[in-house]
């Protein structure tokens, strides 16, 4: 029999993905709505395939993945997000994810995915080049010299998250989660922490 998880902080989102499944015969699916949900399933349960968004709160997909790889659970991710593939496909190959789908596609392309997962291949979207003018190019270098915890708090602080509730969603101090808002500054080289949000909206990171 086959099993799957749908980690996803959207009902509705869960649902459609839910029927997609079922069409491709998984008869036990699970619900997430954060990762801390998912990791006590995942501990409690064998997932034969995880659809995996990279936004929710207390966390996010790449500390998911993360915990997965750590872990060595043996169950293959598909990536269904929002979230530009130009920035987070890659960093989602290196975490072990097997797929990666926008959400602005259809449904029928998730299902493809799903289809092409179950029958042992991967599922990636060919990023075609794009214009990108001399600031462009310069900041998407930057973005690809952060860690996955460095771009995920600069996605927290874009969406107008205190220090303190960074610290309590990822479970970090507060003083830890201040000392990477100045790394994050330096590294970006933006001239105050004010400005990540601009930098951050620029790039659709959010």
């Amino acid at each position: 029999m086959k099993r799957a998880m749908i980690v996803d902080d959207h009902p509705v989102v869960r649902a459609a993905v839910k029927l997609v499944l079922g069409r491709e015969g998984f008869k036990q699916i699970h619900e997430a709505a954060s990762v801390g949900e998912a990791l006590t399933t995942l501990r409690e349960q064998q997932v034969d395939l995880l659809i995996l968004d990279l936004v929710m709160p207390g966390g996010n997909g790449l500390d998911l993945l993360e915990r997965i790889k750590a872990c060595d659970w043996k169950c293959v991710v598909l990536v269904f997000t929002s979230l530009d593939p130009l920035f987070f496909q890659e960093r989602c190959m290196r975490g072990g994810a097997l797929a990666y789908v926008s959400k602005n596609n259809s449904l029928e392309q998730l299902q493809k995915a799903v289809h092409a997962l179950m029958a042992g291949y991967t599922y990636f979207s060919q990023l075609l080049s794009r214009p990108m003018n001399p600031l462009q190019h310069s900041e998407k270098k930057l973005i690809d010299t952060l860690s996955n915890r460095e771009l995920t708090i600069l996605q927290y602080l874009a969406r107008g998250f205190s220090n303190k509730a960074i610290a309590e969603a990822m479970n970090l101090s507060h003083k830890t989660v201040s000392t990477y808002k100045t790394r994050l500054v330096i590294k970006l080289g933006v001239v105050a922490a004010v400005h990540l949000r601009d930098f951050a909206i620029r790039n659709n990171l959010i």
